[in-house]
């Protein structure tokens, strides 16, 4: 009975603190599919604006219903096999009690399935700015219902699922280094190797239409970032949370300095596209390693994935593959290299006490980094392009060649980004008074 009452006392409770804390954080990350879609949509060309903005936007509503019907109870139900999960009171989300607590931590289960959602939203969000200009709208609400199904909540239960393989193993991916941005770079190289190329690229000019909302979306990411990152040690009792989130902001700071460095020294410039991508990149690679590391060893996470991605988003000029919008270069490299790093620079002295081979801890910990980083990759790039050439084969992946030349806005949406139609002003001037004003008004409408 003594033991009984002890266990009792060492129960975990509820912490009005820890869940106030991880639902500011679940909205945090929410906040950054709307500001990926502002950093994505910047990014193209006009005609592709609102394509580009609403092909991150129809994952807010997709996986939320997949997640409630199913798929948190796939990425992380009682473990199947080391492959998925499954708990069927929790289809539909229910049976689950108001304060029923997250495993042994402090937090509702509600909270840490919202919590999770969010992950689940960003993830095939990421891949469509590979896809840029080119993808059918409905052919992408497909493939994001088929791909989290079949890819991102299975690996969720690899990754972080108790049962998991990768798990189990050993693999440290404290936010989503392997399970996101690993995930979404492959499964992007999988599909666009099946779509093929925009027309017109390599030959075309495909700058941005908008660097400050490029900005834009990369400040919001970079605000959201911290609910993403900090926010995965779902509490705030150990000072673990805190540890990330110094490094998150350490190492994205880094990386905008590595990125800018080398494109001085390799173009000539410091550019905003560049300061951006260098800070999604740093972001990105600290995802999985800042619980690990310390906020030196996350200067050079950022400092090495900033150089290194800016020199990975030229290698779809050399291989011939149309990465639109780098998720390749970025995500997937960012995240290989934060997965890795974790295997030479971890501490012992943060989430765990795995020390990494420059802390005295040999190679051990370098070699599980590897199997999670490319047994992910495999995966990931192998299903998604089976699925996208599923699509494509059946309902078409691609909107037509003169719908992509005129825009997919137009073709796919019926609408524009911007109405200049009331850009001239001065209503009493016409062609009769102002010679000047059919060219005028020519130049701003194309």
């Amino acid at each position: 009975m003594a033991q009984a009452i002890t266990l009792a006392a060492d129960a975990p409770t509820l912490s009005a603190a820890n869940t106030g804390f991880m639902l500011i954080c679940s909205a945090l990350v929410m906040l950054m599919t709307p500001g990926l879609a502002f950093f994505y949509g910047g990014m193209v060309r006009v005609k592709s604006t609102l394509n580009m903005l609403m092909m991150s936007f129809i994952s807010l509503g997709i996986v939320t219903i997949l997640w409630v019907l199913y798929g948190f109870s796939v990425a992380f139900g009682d473990d199947k096999g080391s492959l998925v999960g499954w708990n069927s009171d929790w289809v539909g989300l229910s049976d689950i009690g108001l304060t029923e607590l997250w495993g042994s931590t402090t937090i509702p289960l509600f909270v840490f399935a919202a919590f999770q959602l969010m992950f689940a939203i960003l993830t095939p969000a990421l891949i469509s700015g590979a896809l840029a200009d080119r993808v059918k709208f409905s052919a992408w609400a497909l493939f994001i219902t088929l791909w989290v199904s079949v890819v991102y909540f299975p690996v969720a239960h690899w990754v972080w699922g108790e049962g998991g393989w990768a798990f189990d193993l050993g693999v440290i991916d404290f936010a989503g280094g392997t399970a996101v941005h690993i995930n979404a770079g492959a499964a992007a190289l999988g599909v666009i190797l099946v779509i093929g190329k925009r027309i017109g690229f390599k030959k075309d000019p495909m700058r941005p239409h908008s660097l400050p909302l490029v900005m834009l979306g990369a400040g919001l990411l970079w605000f959201g970032w911290f609910g993403f990152n900090a926010g995965s040690w779902l509490g705030n009792d150990d000072g673990v949370g805190a540890l990330m989130f110094v490094n998150t902001q350490v190492a994205t700071g880094a990386a905008v300095v590595g990125w800018l460095a080398y494109e001085k020294i390799r173009h000539g410039a410091f550019t905003t596209l560049g300061a951006a991508s260098g800070a999604v990149s740093g972001l990105v690679a600290i995802t999985p390693a800042g619980g690990a590391v310390s906020p030196l060893g996350a200067i050079a996470i950022g400092i090495i994935a900033g150089v290194l991605c800016a020199m990975a988003v030229g290698l779809k000029y050399k291989f011939g593959y149309d990465d639109s919008l780098d998720v390749v270069g970025v995500h997937l490299v960012g995240g290989i290299i934060g997965s890795l790093l974790i295997g030479f620079l971890a501490t012992g002295k943060g989430q765990s006490d795995v020390e990494g081979l420059f802390y005295g801890g040999g190679l051990d910990q370098f070699w599980k980094q590897c199997a999670g980083v490319f047994g992910v990759l495999a995966y990931s790039l192998i299903a998604s392009a089976v699925l996208a050439l599923l699509i494509h084969k059946t309902i078409g992946m691609r909107v037509s060649e003169d719908e992509e030349v005129a825009g997919i806005d137009q073709a796919e949406h019926a609408e524009t980004a911007y109405d200049f139609s009331g850009a001239g002003g001065g209503a009493a001037r016409t062609p009769a008074s102002s010679p000047v004003a059919p060219a005028e008004s020519k130049k701003v409408d194309a």
